[in-house]
């Protein structure tokens, strides 16, 4: 490499704004490579991928069954719809950071044997992750419409900025979880427990009511913070704009903040894993 060429790569792969135009140059094959591993995944099936949407209803009957009855639910169309959506997201939220901790291990050989950007790995396993959310949220959207018509509605007239925010938060907060996974291993012991505690703790299952004196743990819960206004755009039929616009400013300081420490670490991730 000339003098002149080294400052000048030196530069732009230490600026976030370089790390951006990597993973948008290579934005074709990371999503192709997503893709790729949806239908790896269900290769040899009969139904493919529609067994992503298929599983999540068949969890959403069971614990409709289970819960309605432990709870004593008066409406019960209300609350399988509250209970289907709220579930479908958080398997979203939980698939996502539950796999960052060892991402870059999974990708190990690549990232040893390859210069490419590991914002590409990043991304990658955000497209994967954001595929089968909306495979499976799309099947059990038009299924819960049966209880509740105005679901795909509300979807496309107030859905958009609330899934905005989750698609956001689903792409940095496992960045900083898999950074953090690469440099501390107790990260992969620490985050199913965490979000097993968190999935507990939030009104997913039951409503935010039932909490009690406990109410304000949901205020508190940012995974929650995420997942409430998709639900309630879809169920309500209106948009909390101000909820809405202070976690788009949160996810945009969140992604800032991943850029930044994703692009810090880049060239010590294959000296941690």
């Amino acid at each position: 490499m000339s003098d002149a060429l080294r400052p000048r790569l030196g530069t732009r792969t230490s600026t976030v704004r370089a790390t951006v135009l990597d993973a948008w140059a290579t934005r074709r094959a990371w999503w192709f490579t997503a893709t790729a591993r949806t239908r790896a995944r269900f290769a040899r099936t009969f139904l493919g991928s529609f067994w992503l949407g298929l599983s999540n209803l068949l969890s959403i009957a069971a614990l409709a069954l289970v819960y309605g009855t432990v709870f004593k639910v008066q409406d019960f169309n209300t609350y399988v719809v509250y209970l289907g959506v709220g579930l479908v997201t958080w398997n979203g939220i939980s698939a996502a950071i539950g796999s960052a901790p060892n991402l870059f291990e999974h990708n190990q050989a690549q990232v040893h044997n390859t210069n490419l950007n590991p914002i590409f790995y990043v991304l990658e396993e955000w497209a994967f992750q954001l595929q089968t959310f909306l495979q499976s949220f799309a099947l059990v959207l038009l299924a819960l419409s049966w209880f509740q018509h105005d679901l795909v509605l509300n979807l496309v007239l107030y859905g958009w900025l609330p899934l905005l925010n989750l698609f956001l938060f689903l792409f940095w907060a496992p960045t900083i979880v898999c950074l953090l996974g690469a440099r501390y291993r107790d990260i992969y012991q620490l985050v199913p427990i965490v979000l097993q505690l968190v999935f507990l703790l939030s009104p997913i299952l039951y409503k935010k009511d039932n909490l009690g004196a406990m109410a304000w743990t949901a205020n508190l819960n940012p995974l929650y913070r995420v997942l409430s206004p998709v639900r309630h755009s879809l169920m309500a039929g209106e948009v909390q704009w101000s909820a809405n616009f202070v976690i788009l400013l949160l996810n945009i300081f969140g992604l800032l903040i991943a850029l930044r420490w994703m692009n810090r670490e880049r060239y010590s991730i294959p000296f941690l894993i």
